[in-house]
């Protein structure tokens, strides 16, 4: 029989993206579209056998920052490692555009601070081919992908851009300051972006400990802003908030939406000073919804936290002066020193500088725990190390010490931040099964010394629907739902997320039974070297973007169909109808 087909993927259980009841099914696909689902007589170019196995569409990660690994890599990892065949960049405020040459370091130092990526990694990295943010987009246009890539303009950049010093340092923005700004928004958004994003929380600053320029943006720079995306028709507004003065800022922040008349997506986390503050938070975004003013949270699969290690960017040992003889040493001498008795005496005796922010935020022995392998991101409390300290009868800082030393001082720590006051998920759960929530904040390509939680996409489906023992899960098929046409419809990718006939080829093929999310290991893959944690998945034995297959069993085939996406998508003309 002669060929009919590009791919067929044979005999899979189709979960549709839609949420429906999952059924078995062969997937044609023919110029990177999918071409017919159900029982398919005529040949591939390519068969998959998937007997046995799941076939999702691929997924749409909301929240990521390689603006700067899309201009010198073609494969989008970690992210593509878990199943993402779109991803969005530019959030938070942050990014490398628009950018005068004299800017380049205040972006740098910026993005630095905000999402952990060394300097040197940028500074040898970054081609900056572009100074306007068209120009950016142009860079991008036609580099090949092992997924596509979609942009948001970031506030901050903007803000440098037009205001220079007077915008780092987060003095008032003038009329025509905010005028500008607006403009550069609309044309961004005009030339594909997907959206604006800012940032109003004091986490994000740069190493010297300066705030990030959007921090403090009055609701007149904001609202005009907001007032050229309508004009523009197109995009949506990302932000971060601390909601210190919650009723204010919710009010603030809604009134900024409905004069966007675009979609607005709000970081939902749970603060430990705050425990239901998230969920009052919640209530008035549903308030805004019945007005018919588009606002959304947006949720994380897990805790958001830290990684803590010897051989990574943090260690409950980092505040102490003896620490700071050694932090820069390569690991084998570091280990050295770390293994001599009295080094370690010492080194665990000192007290810590009590002005260090990692000693004054994230210290809490009854907070810390093995991190293992598999990774677990639900620990109980009886792990702890102040648990097992007591138990043994012993220095806590000695039991981390120790534990820190194993697998040839590779080992990792972890410290739950936030989503995890009550000692469990049952918070996250409660967020995202939420009718006005989003499923994002990975943050692939960011903070790559202290976390990697692009794998927190595949833990929704290992953790949330299969594996969970100390509570509820979510049913799988909604689980996809949330990873797929949700987050492609809501930023207006409407020819992506689901399985059926017209739609975009981005597809996964997953062996569910073997799906799993190993433990993070430290690569040193970046320009000029530099570090960054990584952690690996099994169990994605197919990914496909625009009907090419990226990879196979978990390997790169070396195929790169992925590209900058300008603008909104639509989709097939039976979608449109049923839509209707």
């Amino acid at each position: 029989m002669a060929q009919q087909y590009d791919i067929v993927i044979r005999g899979g259980t189709v979960y549709d993206g839609d949420g429906g009841e999952p059924f078995v099914a062969d997937v044609a696909i023919v110029d990177g579209k999918i071409a017919e689902v159900g029982t398919i007589a005529g040949k591939g170019g390519q068969e998959i056998d998937a007997k046995g196995q799941m076939v999702t569409p691929g997924f749409v990660d909301l929240h990521t920052h390689y603006d700067a690994q899309v201009t010198w890599a073609n494969e989008i990892t970690p992210s593509s490692w878990n199943g993402v065949t779109t991803a969005m960049i530019g959030n938070c405020g942050v990014g490398f555009a628009p950018c005068k040459p004299e800017q380049r370091d205040m972006l740098i130092k910026l993005m630095e601070g905000v999402e952990d990526i060394p300097e040197v990694v940028l500074t040898k990295g970054l081609p900056w081919n572009w100074e306007s943010f068209e120009d950016y987009m142009d860079s991008l246009d036609g580099r090949p992908f092992d997924m596509d890539i979609v942009t948001q303009v970031p506030h901050s950049a903007v803000r440098t851009f037009v205001m220079g010093k007077r915008g780092a340092d987060r003095e008032p923005a003038t009329a025509e300051d905010r005028k500008q700004m607006a403009a550069l928004a609309a044309a961004g958004v005009r030339s594909g972006a997907l959206g604006f994003s800012t940032s109003r929380t004091i986490n994000h600053r740069t190493l010297a400990g300066e705030h990030i320029p959007t921090l403090d943006a009055d609701e007149a720079e904001l609202s005009e802003i907001a007032e050229a995306l309508s004009e523009a028709g197109s995009g949506w507004m990302q932000v971060i908030s601390d909601f210190d003065e919650r009723e204010e800022e919710m009010a603030l922040l809604r009134r900024v939406a409905e004069r966007s008349k675009r979609p607005m997506s709000i970081t939902i986390l749970q603060r430990d000073s705050k425990p239901e503050e998230w969920r009052q938070i919640m209530g008035e975004i549903g308030d805004a919804q019945k007005a018919g003013v588009q606002m959304k949270g947006q949720v994380l699969t897990r805790p958001t936290g830290v990684l803590l290690g010897f051989e990574i960017s943090q260690n409950p040992f980092l505040g102490k002066a003896s620490w700071k003889t050694i932090e820069s040493l390569p690991l084998d001498e570091k280990m050295k020193r770390l293994r001599d008795p009295e080094f370690r005496k010492k080194l665990i005796a000192e007290p810590a500088d009590s002005e260090d922010i990692f000693t004054t935020r994230v210290m809490r022995w009854d907070r810390i725990f093995k991190l293992g392998d598999p990774p677990n991101y639900e620990p109980r409390a009886e792990d702890s190390v102040a648990a097992i300290a007591s138990v043994e009868g012993r220095d806590p800082a000695e039991v981390a010490y120790d534990w820190l030393l194993e697998n040839d001082g590779k080992a990792i720590l972890y410290r739950p931040l936030s989503n995890y006051t009550y000692g469990n998920l049952d918070t996250v759960h409660d967020m995202m099964c939420h009718e006005h929530t989003l499923v994002g904040l990975g943050d692939g390509g960011a903070h790559v010394g202290i976390l990697t939680d692009a794998s927190a996409i595949t833990y929704m489906l290992t953790h949330w629907t299969r594996d969970r023992t100390r509570g509820d899960k979510v049913p799988l098929a909604w689980a996809i739902k949330r990873l797929t046409s949700d987050n492609a419809d809501v930023i207006g990718l409407n020819d992506r997320g689901r399985i059926a006939e017209g739609m975009k080829a981005d597809i996964n093929v997953i062996d569910y039974d073997k799906l799993k999310v190993h433990a993070p290991k430290v690569l040193y893959d970046l320009p000029s070297g530099g570090r960054r944690l990584m952690q690996e998945t099994e169990g994605y034995k197919a990914t496909i973007v625009s009907g090419v297959i990226v990879s196979r069993d978990g390997k790169a085939t070396g195929d790169l169909p992925g590209r900058l996406v300008r603008g909104p998508q639509g989709g097939p003309p039976q979608m449109a109808e049923a839509a209707e």
